[in-house]
Formats: C-alpha cells, structure tokens, sequence
C-alpha cells in the first residue's frame, strides 16, 4: 500500500504536474493500493481555520475529491495514535509524526516530500 503525505495528496488531486515521474509510474503501475489518511484531511482543516494560505481546497473538497479518484482512506487506529510515543523526536510536526506511525503501523510506504521524515523507518519514501 502507498500512502501520500498531505503535500502528495494535495499536489494529486489539484496540481498532478507537480508529482515526479517516478511517483506517476508508481501509482499508475496499479500495484499498489493508494491510500490517504484522515489525518491529511484534519491537518488541511486545522491550517485551514489558523489562515494558512496556500491551500488549494478545504478539508470537505479534499476528502470529497480524493475519495472520487479512488483513494482508499485510512482512519486513525488507537495503535497508530500510540505508535507516536515510540518515535524519537526528530521531527516535531505532529500530523507528519501521526502519518510516519500510521505508515508504520499499517504497514505502508509513506511518500512524502519531506526529507527529514527518512530516519524513522525504510518505509518513508522521499519524492
């Protein structure tokens, strides 16, 4: 299963020319299941209420639209949510932290455009 990051998510279903080859070739091989997480939708709301500029959409058009392509969602499990204390704390964003536990925990690869994400586990792929 490959699961996007929110930046993955967001550059999917509103700006695709963003997504590199080697990621395109991936979701397209059919392979793998592509998967979002519940926590993209609730980070995109959070930022969303606090005026973060820069979104392309709402936490509902998100959710909606990724859910028309045919993304599978992954809901928050209480095993993912406590797999968070056993990560060292390289990286303090707390939704990227929930994602990187959820990959982990699911299992699934995580791809995502942040490099300092890498360390926690092999199943963090860096696009």
């Amino acid at each position: 299963m490959i699961l996007f990051d929110t930046h993955i998510l967001i550059w999917t279903l509103f700006a695709p020319e963003r997504l590199p080859e080697a990621l395109k070739t991936a979701v397209d091989s059919g392979t793998d299941e592509i998967a979002f997480s519940a926590v993209s939708v609730w980070e995109i709301a959070i930022k969303s209420q606090i005026a973060r500029h820069g979104l392309p959409a709402t936490a509902d058009q998100v959710w909606q639209e990724a859910v028309a392509a045919g993304l599978k969602e992954l809901p928050v499990t209480s095993m993912a949510a406590a797999h968070v204390a056993r990560l060292p704390l390289h990286h303090r964003d707390p939704f990227d932290r929930l994602l990187v536990a959820q990959a982990m925990t699911e299992p699934a690869h995580l791809y995502t455009v942040d490099r300092s994400l890498a360390v926690y586990s092999e199943l963090v792929r860096i696009v």
